[in-house]
Order: structure tokens, then C-alpha cells, then sequence
């Protein structure tokens, strides 16, 4: 029986590579229809602007066995087999090992990683010359149960208002869900925990100025009806979904650059594997200036030591994390012990 598979020929910065696709009819996402070779010629038809936001990061694929319902798991480091022109970095995790991972230079490296039935590309906020110094402080704005994307655009509308207070240009993007993503560009000159902690001192900002619509509560019964500042997306090794990459939901979105005058008005379903092609063609990449201009994070983490200073210290890290200094304890509040009541 003859192979399925085909191979592409796809040009990049040192000429033409074969890539070779198995399987290209494999339907991923069941609803709209759409294959491997579907997957495939997206990535190719936005490689420009996914390798802007995504290119020369250590990156972790999101790999799926079959489509988007099938088994998932996680690869940091270059399978075997994996062609030279993917390149790995050592980079430290949060445990203090230290592995290679994968970096992603070119189109065609990025249709490999699509035929190794990689959906969602998650980049770290560091480049690969400098892993342990993030250029872009994410913040990732989070729509909790009784709210919804409608919830979040005011708030991420005031949260580029209070960066630009601290000296930094935001962009936005939708998260391929409910949520929103605002990335700043910033001189990488600090460590993951400096730049987590200036996340949480924007979080409280904003919490304090919106309080009725905002939460920087770590755990889920005390958040509400609100937008959860998710600051653990700062951590070393946290990530999300890159800017144009496809995510794993039924009808195929994508998570998408926006211009903050679109914003308002944006519905995140439009924003499509098969639909964001056309629109970068049409509207070009509002992330195309992202690092023209990058700031610092100076006058966040001011605000950070004046928290400090009022008693208001470190928030709860992720539970795979080692314990951290300052940390509180990593007990949901429900299940807290309480003191002793005096008879």
C-alpha cells in the first residue's frame, strides 16, 4: 500500500528544506474539518509574523496523538530524529536542572514540529542568548466563571493605561479563549523572579483601582465573578500559548495580535486557522513594532518594595515549584487550620 505521506518544500533563510508530512488527511480539529496539511499551511501562510512573536525562544510544544481530543503531553527537548536545523539551549527550570529546549528558527522547523502533531506552541518570555532574562513582561488576564471576554477587554484597556504609568508600551492578543494576553516589551536586564514580582505589583494596581472587577486572589473560591491578574505566568518555565498559534479547541482558534482599537469590538471565535491568514494579509501584524522600543521595569518594581513596605509580600507560587522565600503557605483557605478558639 502506497504512503500517505508528502513532502513540502518550503523556503527559508538558508533556501529551500524538504519537510516531510505524514498522515496530512489526519483530521485534528474534528468540527470545522481541518487536517495536518491544513495545520501545515497555516503555519507556513503566517511563519513571518508566529517567528517574530515565537522564533529564538526556547519553546515547549503542545503534541497531540491524534486530533485536539486525543492523548496530550509536553516536549521541552529535541526528539530523536529531530532535523539539524532545530536547535535546542540549555535552559534552568524551577527545580535547578538544567535541560536543552527546543527553539524554533524557521518555517520549516515549524511545520516539523506540526508533524510531530504539535497544536499549541508555548514560548518562553526569554530569547534563546539569554534564557534566564525575560524581554517581555506577559500578564494574562483571566475571565473567571460568571465572566467572560466582554469582562476582560476593559480591564486590559486599563492595564495598558497603568503600564504606560510605568513606562511601558503594551500590546494585546486574544488568548485563543475567554482571556486576554498583554505582553510589554522590556530590556532584558532582570531575572524571572524580578519580573514576576513587578507582575504582581501591576496586578495589585490595577486590583486596587478595579475592584469590583479584578482579582489577584491565587485560589478559586476567593476570586468571584471576576478577571483573575494570573502573575504565575511570569514564572520561570510558565508559559502560554504564543502569538499566532493555534489552539486546541473545537472550532480551531487562534491566538491572535490585535490592535487596541479593534479591541472592543473583537470577538476571539472570528480568529481562526482559517481565517487569521487573510487578515494578516489584509491588516499586516499589529506586533510587527513589539520590540522597537523596549522599557523597563524600574518603576513596577518601586511599586513592588512600597508593597513590601505596607506588609503586602509574595503570593503563592505554582504547587510544582519548590517552596520560595516569603511564600505563604500553599493551603486553600477553606482548608486552612484555624487558631484555637478561647473558651
Amino acid at each position: 500500500m502506497a504512503s500517505e505521506a508528502e513532502v513540502l518544500e518550503i523556503d527559508g533563510p538558508h533556501g529551500v528544506r524538504e519537510v516531510r508530512l505524514s498522515s496530512p488527511s489526519r483530521v485534528i480539529w474534528p468540527e470545522p474539518g481541518i487536517t495536518k496539511r491544513d495545520l501545515a499551511a497555516y503555519l507556513v501562510a503566517v511563519a513571518p509574523a508566529f517567528l517574530a512573536a515565537n522564533g529564538d525562544r526556547p519553546v515547549s510544544l503542545q503534541r497531540f496523538s491524534g486530533g485536539i481530543d486525543g492523548e496530550q503531553f509536553f516536549s521541552k527537548n529535541p526528539p530523536k530524529g529531530a532535523p539539524d536545523y532545530v536547535r535546542a539551549v540549555p535552559v534552568v527550570y524551577p527545580s535547578g536542572r538544567t535541560h536543552p529546549q527546543l527553539v524554533l528558527d524557521e518555517a520549516a522547523a515549524v511545520v516539523w514540529a506540526a508533524q510531530m502533531n504539535t497544536v499549541v506552541f508555548h514560548p518562553w518570555a526569554s530569547r534563546a542568548e539569554a534564557p534566564d532574562l525575560p524581554d517581555e513582561l506577559r500578564i494574562d488576564l483571566d475571565p473567571q466563571p460568571g465572566t467572560d471576554f466582554a469582562d476582560a477587554v476593559p480591564v486590559a484597556l486599563a492595564l495598558r493605561a497603568l503600564l504606560a504609568e510605568a513606562g511601558l508600551t503594551a500590546f494585546v492578543k486574544t488568548s485563543g479563549n475567554r482571556g486576554l494576553h498583554v505582553f510589554a516589551p522590556i530590556e532584558p536586564t532582570h531575572e524571572f523572579l524580578e519580573v514576576r514580582h513587578a507582575v504582581i505589583a501591576a496586578a495589585r494596581e490595577l486590583e486596587r483601582r478595579m475592584p469590583d472587577a479584578v482579582t489577584t486572589h491565587w485560589w478559586k473560591e476567593e476570586r468571584g465573578r471576576r478577571v483573575f491578574v494570573d502573575f504565575n505566568q511570569a514564572n520561570r518555565d510558565r508559559t502560554m500559548a504564543g502569538a499566532y498559534s493555534p489552539r486546541a479547541l473545537a472550532h480551531a482558534p487562534v491566538s491572535c495580535p490585535l490592535a487596541w482599537e479593534e479591541l472592543e469590538g473583537a470577538d476571539p471565535a472570528a480568529f481562526t486557522i482559517l481565517t487569521v491568514p487573510e487578515r494578516l494579509d489584509v491588516t499586516g501584524d499589529p506586533w510587527a513594532s513589539l520590540h522597537d522600543s523596549p522599557g523597563t521595569i524600574d518603576v513596577l518594581l518601586g511599586w513592588w518594595e512600597r508593597d513590601l513596605a505596607s506588609g503586602l509580600g509574595e503570593l503563592p507560587f505554582p504547587p510544582d515549584f519548590p517552596k520560595m522565600p516569603g511564600e505563604p503557605p500553599r493551603v486553600q483557605p477553606s482548608r486552612a487550620r484555624k487558631p484555637d478558639r478561647q473558651m
